[in-house]
């Protein structure tokens, strides 16, 4: 069965021949699997792509980019499929899927992981945390290494060890004209600058190999539960303490509506509330002394902070954050000054369901000791990153909640330089990507992209268009 796309038709044939030089898999709309092959993680974005490429190993994603240029198909580089803008799928185009590609290689005597694209957090946290290692991963455990990466990566070791693109050591890349290199710091260096923070702009990166560190594996970590109606408090004198904290100590405030959970007590149940999510990366019996006084920021509601495997801490917020509902994020670089806390709480205040949510993370430590020019991840100053989240199970007045969103963000954002965490938006604006970045660093970017993706091949993602004048007309926004 031939396929119509925007571009023309492909036939059989054509497909055919893609299929046979590949040791993954084809699928095609028709097929039994193609609706599951399709899906991602935000509902938000209901794709209809010509083709789901299905990845076995670097081969077939050479194929695959080779085959979409051949054609004139937009790309799209799925790994985890957690892309909150929709940059996981595409109308009309071809997924290269690289979630088949799971290899995952540990050595623990050079503390030292080589991780294929297709690696979830859960996946390479089980490998590690063996020999009691680990590097800044998600907060999610379903969501995939590369994406993560390549846009910074903030978790619960930024403190104590960075972001996870700062722990790069190198990358393989598949180019836009199908090329394979290798980028570290001495081979394709500006690459791997750039991939450290500038997203998934120059080319489908097919294995990241990372530095690891000592963790666990028991950590002391967990949740605090403040009522609404002290939020305040909690949210400045969390302020004053965290600008203190030590190293080890990476926590975050989220803004949010109390879920009908067993340990919190029915009469809360639906009402907003502030929670304390936080960890401490040392020994739990050290992180007691740090942790105490966050745990008295108000008159807790419900103390669940206390010694836990490091593993089950990485997949403490799992069961929130599930695949199939409607989201947008947008976020914002701040200063937790008091009238960004005014912003906060009232937009806190107004949030249109019970699962937005507006979330405070916590940074400094050695987020903030990486000198600015070693990576394209730039914001190093910045104390605290907002995140503003509409999320809803359905599509019902989702666009109100989205623009409750942006409006909460433009609020707030007022509070810090204009700058967003390219991971953390639900859109592709070209503003608010160029404001991410300083001039120098953006000029950078356009000039590693003119070498790598000339044609912008690789457009959807948070885009670097390079400055060819003919390029920018194919980046059209996902959405």
């Amino acid at each position: 069965m031939s396929i119509d796309t925007a571009r023309g038709v492909l036939g059989d044939a054509t497909i055919n021949e893609l299929e046979a030089g590949l040791r993954g898999t084809v699928v095609r709309p028709g097929d039994a699997s193609y609706d599951q092959a399709r899906a991602v993680w935000n509902a938000t974005h209901d794709k209809h792509p010509a083709l789901v490429v299905r990845c076995a190993g670097t081969a077939d994603v050479i194929r695959a980019v080779e085959f979409a240029r051949s054609q004139d198909l937009p790309v799209a580089v799925r790994g985890g499929a957690h892309s909150i803008a929709g940059f996981s799928t595409c109308d009309d185009g071809v997924v290269i899927d690289l979630s088949p590609m799971k290899g995952v290689a540990v050595d623990p005597v050079r503390r030292r992981v080589a991780a294929q694209g297709g690696v979830t957090w859960g996946d390479l946290d089980h490998e590690t945390q063996v020999f009691g290692l680990a590097v800044t991963g998600g907060l999610v455990s379903s969501t995939g290494i590369a994406g993560f990466t390549l846009g910074g990566g903030v978790g619960w070791l930024v403190r104590r060890h960075g972001l996870a693109s700062d722990n790069l050591t190198a990358a393989e890349v598949v180019t836009a004209d199908g090329r394979v290199v290798r980028a570290d710091a001495r081979e394709h260096p500006d690459l791997f600058w750039a991939l450290r923070g500038g997203g998934g702009n120059f080319g489908v990166v097919t294995s990241l190999e990372y530095e690891l560190h000592p963790v666990g594996p028991q950590i002391l970590g967990g949740l605090v539960f403040y009522p609404a109606a002290q939020a305040r408090q909690v949210v400045t004198r969390w302020r004053e303490l965290t600008a203190h904290a030590p190293d080890d100590l990476t926590t975050m405030l989220v803004m949010t509506t109390a879920p009908p959970l067993p340990f919190l007590p029915e009469e809360v149940h639906g009402t907003r509330v502030v929670v304390l999510a936080g960890m401490y990366a040392g020994t739990p019996a050290a992180g007691e002394e740090a942790v105490g006084p966050l745990r008295a920021l108000g008159t807790p509601i419900a103390d669940l902070m206390g010694p836990m495997p490091y593993l089950g801490m990485q997949t403490l917020l799992d069961p929130l954050w599930t695949a199939g509902a409607h989201n947008y994020f947008t976020s914002a670089f701040i200063e937790p000054s008091d009238a960004a806390v005014d912003a906060v709480l009232r937009h806190h205040a107004a949030t249109p369901t019970p699962f937005s949510e507006v979330h405070l993370h916590q940074l400094g430590g050695a987020f903030a000791r990486v000198p600015a020019e070693a990576t394209a991840f730039s914001q190093r100053e910045a104390s605290v990153l907002c995140n503003v989240i509409a999320r809803s199970p359905d599509a019902t007045d989702f666009d109100a909640h989205v623009a409750w969103a942006r409006e909460a963000r433009a609020d707030i954002a007022r509070h810090g330089r204009g700058a967003m965490y390219v991971n953390f938006t639900g859109d592709a604006a070209q503003d608010k990507v160029r404001a991410s970045y300083p001039g120098a660093v953006y000029e950078r970017l356009v000039r590693v992209k003119d070498v790598y993706d000339p044609t912008n091949l690789f457009h959807l993602n948070q885009n670097i268009r390079p400055s060819a004048p003919h390029a920018a007309a194919s980046a059209a926004p996902a959405g």
